[in-house]
This record gives C-alpha cells, structure tokens and sequence, in this order.
C-alpha cells in the first residue's frame, strides 16, 4: 500500500481546507517545494498536489510551483485543481507529472475522447456523500451514486480512482472504511485511493488491511502537518 502526503497549495503556500470549505483554511508556513523534498526524503513515492486556487478559478493557477516540484523530486507527482480541459492535461503531462486528476469534470460525456487518449496518466477524483457524487467544490450533491460512477469510469481504463469521503475529510475522525470495502468487493480491478480522515497510525494500520482487498494507497495532510503521524513510521506500516 501506498502512503501519498499531500501538498495543497494557495497563495503559493501549504495551507488545508477543513471539509474543502475556503473560509476554514489551516495556513502552514513549509513551502511547498520543499515539503515535496521532505516527503521524499522520508520515503513516500509517490506525492499528491492540489493547487487550490486552480481549483477555485477553473484553470490551472499554481503550475510554475507544480513544475518546480516534479523538478526537484524523483518520485511520482500527481496534482489536481482546475484540471477542466485537454489543453490543462498537455500543460501537465509536458511537464512530467506522472497522473493527472480530474474532478467531475470527468463524468461529462463530451470528456470520453479526452480520457481514452489520456487514460493511462488520469486518475479520476471522486467525492462522496452518503453514496451519492458531490460536485462544485463540494457544494452540490448529485444523483449519481459513486459506486455506479466508478464502475463506469473502470470500464472506460480509467482504473486509478481517489476517493474522499466529505463527512470525514480534514475531520481527524478516520476514513469511512465501510465505503471504501464496498468499493473494493464489487468492482475487482480498481486500483482505489483512500483520500479523507486519516488520523493516527491505527488508521493506516485499518488501511493495510484492505490492501488484501486491493486497496491501492492512502493520502494523509493534515495528520502529518500536525504531528499526529510520522510519515517515515506510516510508510514502514505500509511496506509491512
């Protein structure tokens, strides 16, 4: 199983959003290259990245920041935020970043061109609540379910899927684990990332056990800027 830390980015700076609202933003002063540095140093491979701002305006804002980092580590580097268009796709994947994620854009038909030619670096970002796919930063919940989502999105080879959980995210109250094993039993093949909730090493521990169910990773944020876990110590338990 894979720890993947999380760098989001606003303002040119690390900072987290409690439930993604803006106006509960944790400002924190590491900056965001540097971060990257230390998470590879303290062995993740892989490394998420949200640019935040993007994500509010609809394109991608941070993207300079983005490309300092995949310059400056040699593990993966994933990033989300504003991702809307195939031209913010190219932006990205010429730069070098190994995945790319788009939200809901995704779910709209128009976009099947664009993820059968990029199927192989995009992974889909599918939020949740009570089931059912949240859209527009979270604000709107659809009548989508999740489960029906993803299924589609795997049949199409779109097989690397993050999933949050809104009720639990930046909570520190654990992932919904029921979710995430109910995703895992009825669609074999999905290489599924846990994203919301992760607390305490207990919590990683949980998290390896559904790797047998083909759990893929998880991704932690404020639990490590906190304090609340170490990173070197969950990667051991993960590599275990």
């Amino acid at each position: 199983m894979q720890i993947i830390p999380a760098i989001d980015i606003r303002n040119g700076k690390c900072v987290r959003l409690v439930q993604g609202d803006y106006s509960r933003q944790i400002n924190y002063e590491n900056d965001p290259v540097s971060q990257a540095m230390f998470f590879e140093d303290c062995g993740a491979k892989i490394i998420h990245v949200v640019d935040l701002d993007g994500a509010k305006e609809g394109h991608p804002v941070n993207s300079g920041l983005v490309r300092e980092i995949r310059s400056r580590v040699n593990v993966e580097v994933e990033i989300g935020g504003g991702i809307r268009t195939e031209k913010d796709i190219c932006l990205y994947a010429d730069a070098g970043i190994n995945r790319i994620i788009i939200g809901t854009k995704i779910l709209n038909p128009e976009f099947s061109d664009t993820i059968s030619k990029y199927k192989d670096s995009i992974v889909a970002g599918i939020d949740a609540k009570d089931g059912k796919v949240a859209t527009h930063g979270w604000v709107n919940v659809s009548e989508h379910n999740a489960l029906d989502v993803i299924r589609n999105l795997c049949s199409q080879g779109v097989n690397r899927i993050i999933f949050t959980d809104i009720a639990t995210d930046g909570m520190m109250q654990g992932p919904n684990y029921d979710s995430l094993k109910q995703i895992l039993d009825n669609i074999p093949g999905v290489a599924l990332v846990a994203s919301g909730g992760v607390s305490s090493v207990d919590d990683v521990k949980k998290l390896k056990m559904l790797e047998k169910n083909g759990l893929f990773g998880c991704i932690i944020g404020k639990a490590i800027y906190d304090g609340m876990i170490d990173l070197k110590e969950a990667v051991r338990i993960a590599n275990g």
